[in-house]
């Protein structure tokens, strides 16, 4: 195929990558941890672990999984939030040679228990504050070995108080009962009197089953393998070389839950690579708290979500920080809105950069050049070694410039969905193209535009409407401070847009919102009811659960 966006490719950024300079993220890990030794790889509420450190702390954990039997390709399932804890369990997981699944620590019993079992998992790492869920469903698993950690386990003194707060003054921990668990300092003393047995691994084991699909059905695992997540890595790295200064420290903001593919892949895995350090947030829902922690860090980097970063320039003291060394500001998980990415700018003087992919896709797809000099409304292009086809209904390729469902190939892409090959052969070719369920439309230059998720489409009198679109214009409204389309049936034309607001401006009226939207949109587009809200259901990322809004009930 004609990879038209190689012309477009920022200078020094190569077509391809090479997949087979690293037979698994391990050695990638070990090489790293060699070479930058001494050098701060995490830091959480003040406390820092060199590479040195996560060497030796991962390995005994590892060596405690091999001891307790766990052989290569075992299920292992970390439950937590960004604590030091993560990323210790982590490597030492993928050092053992077992298979890592994520678990969201907010999950129901119904849902842990569906996880547990669908992937078999064997192990379990888990936070306190979460233990009484898994209580509730442990017995119902195939779970063996428990290992329970706190919130300030690996903080030191500092931890000590934190507990204390956690457990007497915020009632943040229910009472549980997991008998046979270990806590974690336990396991890796035990580890450590033990050798980790270095078991082969390669491009085709399974690094990570990454569960997705779980706001539009029975949540399935992607296989990840070794393979995809080291591809990812050099793929994002050939893409971000341009703007690293060699030898420098980067220093990433990571306040996104790592247990989610996009903080996981671009913050964990990726600045470790680089010889980064990753400031962990735990609360970022905390905005106050959050800009105070970062702003003790000259960062170099930040990832998130549109409403993250909505929030963040619409608190004073961000605006105060120093930005100086900031050169990566990635937005992905959700569209990120114009009147966000112009306020961005404006507030630290560095562009937000938007990027797509996908669970299955490791994540990363496509990606806007890092020099780009304000918001495009693109998602980029595709990344070296990745080739992106617009497909309509039929499976044919769509004219350049018409929209058709994104479909992607290359070495990122998921080996499928665990024991579900059913839902493997839905999403996949014999070719190896990945149908994302995306509609978007490709320019001459390569560059790709979301229009919507097929589902999320609204069909108004037979026309498409997009609630992207009606999104990103309703988001430039000064009164606006975040806002959701949906569509609701409609006795005239089929069905007819919704509008969800939260306000910024308390006097802002329906009126004043429909005005706005006949100034930018054709009528058909007008939202036809507005309903305001104190604030709009979102996943633990911040993605704005738009099928809730579709499904609620109207305010009385």
């Amino acid at each position: 195929m004609d990879r038209i966006w190689l012309a477009s490719y920022p200078e020094g950024v190569p077509a391809t990558v090479d997949v087979g300079a690293y037979a698994s993220v391990r050695e990638l890990f070990e090489e790293v941890c060699a070479k930058y030794a001494s050098r701060p790889a995490f830091t959480c509420m003040g406390k820092t672990i060199t590479f040195a450190d996560l060497d030796a702390l991962s390995s005994a954990f590892g060596a405690w999984l091999q001891g307790r039997g766990l052989r290569k390709g075992a299920r292992v399932a970390l439950m937590m939030p960004n604590i030091l804890q993560y990323p210790v369990c982590l490597f030492g997981v993928l050092r053992a040679g077992c298979t890592v699944v994520n678990v969201n620590p907010l999950y129901t019993p119904r849902e842990l228990e569906h996880q547990l079992n669908d992937s078999g998992a064997e192990a379990i790492v888990v936070v306190e504050n979460f233990a009484t869920t898994l209580a509730a469903v442990a017995a119902r698993t195939k779970v063996k070995h428990v290992v329970v950690t706190s919130i300030g386990e690996l903080l030191g003194l500092k931890g000590l108080v934190v507990d204390i707060v956690l457990r007497h003054v915020k009632k943040a921990v229910p009472a549980w009962s997991l008998p046979g668990s270990v806590r974690l300092s336990d396991a890796l003393a035990q580890g450590r009197k033990r050798s980790l047995e270095r078991v082969p691994i390669g491009h085709d084991d399974i690094a990570f089953l990454q569960y997705t699909g779980g706001t539009t059905g029975v949540s399935k695992g992607a296989m990840l393998l070794h393979r995809n997540i080291v591809a990812n890595m050099l793929q994002v790295r050939a893409w971000i070389a341009p703007v690293l200064v060699e030898g420098a420290r980067e220093i990433v903001i990571t306040p996104l839950p790592l247990y989610h593919i996009f903080a996981l892949t671009a913050n964990c895995l990726i600045f470790m690579s680089l010889g980064g350090e990753n400031i962990l947030i735990t609360n970022p829902r905390d905005i106050p708290a959050f800009v105070k922690e970062i702003g003790k860090y000259r960062f170099t980097a930040i990832t998130g979500v549109n409403t993250l970063f909505n929030a963040l320039v619409n608190n004073a003291d961000f605006g105060r920080l120093d930005f100086s060394r900031l050169h990566i500001t990635l937005g992905g998980g959700m569209a990120v809105q114009e009147a966000v990415a112009k306020r961005w700018k404006e507030v630290t003087g560095k562009p937000l950069i938007e990027a797509y992919g996908l669970t299955e896709t490791s994540p990363a797809a496509t990606i806007n050049p890092l020099d780009i000099p304000e918001y495009n409304g693109a998602i980029g292009l595709p990344i070296p070694s990745t080739d992106i086809e617009l497909r309509d209904d039929a499976g044919k390729p769509v004219p350049l410039g018409a929209a058709g469902e994104i479909c992607i190939r290359g070495p990122q892409v998921t080996a499928g969905y665990w024991n579900r090959p059913d839902e493997t052969a839905k999403a996949m070719d014999r070719d190896g193209w990945f149908a994302t369920g995306d509609i978007g439309m490709m320019d001459e230059r390569g560059f790709v535009r979301i229009v919507d998720r097929k589902k999320d489409m609204i069909l108004v009198s037979g026309f498409n409407v997009y609630p992207n679109e009606i999104e990103n214009v309703v988001a430039m409204h000064p009164g606006v401070l975040e806002c959701a389309a949906v569509g609701v049936p409609d006795a005239k034309s089929g069905e007819a847009v919704k509008l969800f607001i939260v306000r910024k401006d308390a006097a802002l009226t329906a009126e004043a919102v429909v005005k706005h939207c006949r100034e930018h949109m054709t009528a058909y587009k007008v939202p036809r009811e507005i309903e305001f809200r104190a604030e709009l259901p979102k996943t633990n990322v911040g993605k704005i659960l738009r099928r809730e809004l579709r499904d609620a009930k109207p305010a009385a």
